[in-house]
This record gives C-alpha cells, structure tokens and sequence, in this order.
C-alpha cells in the first residue's frame, strides 16, 4: 500500500527509521523551508532519520484568527517525513471541528485513527481507530510534551519527555520520544504520529 510504513525490525536490523527506532528526539526549533516549519527527527546518535512539517498556511491562519478570535474554524496540518523527506503519516486538526480532534491518516489519506482530546483527569487525549479505543494519553509532567501514553490494560506503550541536556544527542530544546516495544498495527503508527507531533500540534 502506498505510504505505509514499515513495521518495527528486530534487533538485527541496521536500518534505522521512525518505525524502528525505540528512542527518538524531536527537535522544539523549527527549520524554515519554502513551503512550511519543519522540526528534526534524530536517532539516539544524533543522526537526523526524519522530520515533522507544519504544513498549515501561517498566513491565512494568522488572518482568521484575528478576525474570528478563535482557532475552532482553522484546520491544522503536519506531515511526518522520513530522512529522504517523504511522507509516511498525516496529521490533520479539521476546520470548524468543536472537538478539536486530530486526524491521522497515510500518505496518500488511507484513514489510520483519530487523537481525540479529553477531560478525564491526567488523561490528555485518547486513540481511537477502527472504531475503538487502542491507547490514552496520560500527562506525567508540567510541560505539555511530558506525558505516557498507555494500552487499554494500562500498560505503558510509548512515553515523551524532555531529555537531559547531557545525554542529549543533539543541541538545542527537545522532546525525547520512546516507543521501547513493537506493536501492531494500527497502535504502532498512531504511537509514531501522536510521540513526534504532540509539542508541535499544541503550539502550532
């Protein structure tokens, strides 16, 4: 299927992608293009192995929300690239959508979930795909990238934070994304989609 990733290797593999990668740092400094903000993705060794581009347009967004005070009618846009900057996932806050909900979908918009917000408590957002909930969002800290992301039993599948500035790899501020374990699908691509973007799509 077009734009479907790759499932997470086994440990002999030396490729070294989104999906295989149990530890990655997203950079919070964005890197102008001529078509949107991107933020680095990079390996455990500092090795960029993709990116996440903000690819709403800033100017129509900045004209709406001054008119309308609001964001509730401006869709918000990202796109996860791998280090060849092809897009693997889409993520995609609708227009006019009072839930504020994301969309995640394929390259090529095959339907994957849904990143749907919630009051419950710690619980931040809940991951919904085909129809049932396969993950929630709990926040473990005071920063909105600090937080576990854990299974229907309560087990602990993916986690953000932010890295010591010794052991990070890279300069800079950053987000530390570990996915320890492979997962199915859909779970392992909702995991990759709501790690390497929460920051982003909560000050984009």
């Amino acid at each position: 299927m077009p734009g479907t990733p790759s499932r997470r290797a086994s440990g002999r593999s030396f490729e070294r992608t989104l999906f295989t990668e149990p530890v990655l740092y997203v950079s919070r400094e964005a890197e102008p293009t001529t078509a949107s903000q991107e933020y680095g993705v990079f390996d455990r060794h500092g090795l960029r192995i993709g990116g996440v581009a903000v690819t709403t347009p800033s100017f129509p967004r900045r004209v709406i929300q001054h008119l309308w005070k609001s964001d509730q009618y401006v869709s918000r846009r990202f796109e996860v690239r791998d280090a060849n900057q092809s897009t693997v996932l889409k993520v995609e806050k609708p227009s006019k959508d009072p839930s504020a909900h994301f969309v995640v979908t394929r390259a090529d918009r095959t339907p994957i979930g849904e990143i749907i917000p919630t009051d419950a408590g710690r619980v931040r957002f809940t991951l919904r795909a085909e129809g049932k909930t396969i993950a929630t969002v709990v926040a473990s800290g005071r920063q909105r990238c600090e937080v576990t992301v854990e299974d229907p039993a309560g087990t602990e599948v993916a986690q953000v934070g932010i890295p010591s500035p010794e052991l990070s790899p890279i300069r800079g501020n950053a987000c530390l994304a570990e996915i320890p374990q492979q997962v199915p699908e859909p779970l392992a691509s909702m995991l990759v989609a709501t790690t390497l973007t929460i920051d982003i799509a909560l000050t984009a």
